[in-house]
């Protein structure tokens, strides 16, 4: 058995009406994905009109792509940085606080290479409270980033980060606790560091 690339189909997955796809899709080129710096307010409401779940005070700057807002949910006081590509297939949620540095990327969608027809392989991705992704890092589908939790530049991670560590590397891997200057943590999974 080999690959067949030409038997790829998207089997049952439904992006949305084809209208609305299309409607994004231009939305998300002209304003979004756009070096001009287009008020954070106005990205907020188109957010919104798509579908997308935005808390207040969000930050998302220059040349990013979303690829389905309606299936965004987006805390209070969020920072997307310039080229994140949210390629969000399946639902990705960032709870409040989150920073996503230049260029990372959060990919919700993968292919099944066991299969010769490469189906989708999809799983949502939580950025919970106060996680850091960092510049040009990658989240992988079906990931969960715990609370307050960072992934340095440029590293990969596919597994459940605990709360309130540093990831570093490809895999990512936990390299130490997260400390902020009068908080104290508590890390019950000592085994992850």
């Amino acid at each position: 058995m080999t690959t067949n690339l030409a038997a790829f189909n998207t089997g049952s997955y439904y992006a949305g009406p084809k209208w609305k796809v299309l409607l994004w899709y231009f939305c998300n080129y002209y304003i979004f994905n756009s070096a001009f710096p287009w008020p954070y307010g106005l990205k907020s409401k188109l957010l919104k009109l798509f579908g997308a779940r935005v808390g207040k005070g969000l930050v998302i700057k220059t040349k990013v792509r979303i690829k389905y807002p309606w299936l965004l949910t987006i805390g209070d006081h969020c920072w997307i940085g310039e080229s994140v590509w949210i390629d969000n297939l399946a639902a990705v949620t960032l709870g409040d606080h989150v920073c996503l540095s230049q260029g990372a990327l959060l990919l919700t969608g993968n292919h099944d290479y066991k299969q010769p027809d490469f189906p989708y392989r999809l799983g949502p991705i939580h950025i919970e409270n106060g996680a850091w992704i960092g510049a040009m890092a990658v989240v992988c589908a079906g990931v969960t980033c715990g609370s307050h939790a960072v992934l340095t530049v440029n590293s990969v991670v596919s597994k459940e980060m605990e709360p309130w560590l540093i990831y570093s590397g490809n895999p990512a891997v936990a390299v130490r606790k997260r400390e902020m200057k009068g908080h104290t943590v508590t890390i019950l999974n000592t085994a992850a560091i």
